[in-house]
């Protein structure tokens, strides 16, 4: 006889993981629905999570694969796309005349503009739904559990 998988399901944890998982696919999900519809049809989410490894003044591609954490032909292939879309342009780096320098261009620029009206708008739409003292408590709770963790400047990627 088979046993039906149903027959003694556990139940599963709420865990604060989860929890953030949950919310930070939903931020992201709405951060690029708002971007698309600003005017930004090439914004996509793996190009987002490639973008916020990306200094605001440029940076080595060499350096960028690195801190992406991903492959080097995913990261190619990302870069690609946003170079033809006119998001980002790779230059010969001058200290090195095999390395590649990637940086934004007008139309980069003007997206990380939007980026960050966006990214206050949707922060007000939080303290809309649970209030700016709630707000602040999860700011603050947030902050202490990145502290230690990642980059030591603090500062949000692709905020430089």
């Amino acid at each position: 006889m088979v046993k039906e998988l149903d027959e003694k399901t556990d139940v599963l944890p709420d865990h604060v993981g989860w929890r953030l998982w949950q919310a930070s696919r939903a931020w992201q999900a709405e951060f690029a629905a708002a971007m698309r519809a600003a005017g930004h049809a090439w914004f996509s989410e793996a190009r987002a999570g490639l973008l916020g490894h990306i200094p605001r003044n440029g940076t080595r591609q060499s350096a960028l694969i690195e801190r992406a954490a991903t492959s080097k032909q995913a990261v190619q292939q990302l870069l690609d796309g946003l170079e033809a879309e006119g998001v980002l342009e790779r230059l010969p780096d001058p200290r090195d005349g095999r390395g590649k320098l990637v940086r934004y261009t007008r139309k980069g620029l003007d997206a990380l503009r939007d980026g960050d009206r966006i990214k206050l708008q949707i922060e007000r739409g939080y303290i809309d739904r649970i209030g700016e003292q709630q707000f602040a408590a999860l700011m603050d709770a947030l902050r202490s559990l990145d502290a230690g963790q990642g980059d030591a400047s603090g500062e949000a990627p692709g905020s430089k």
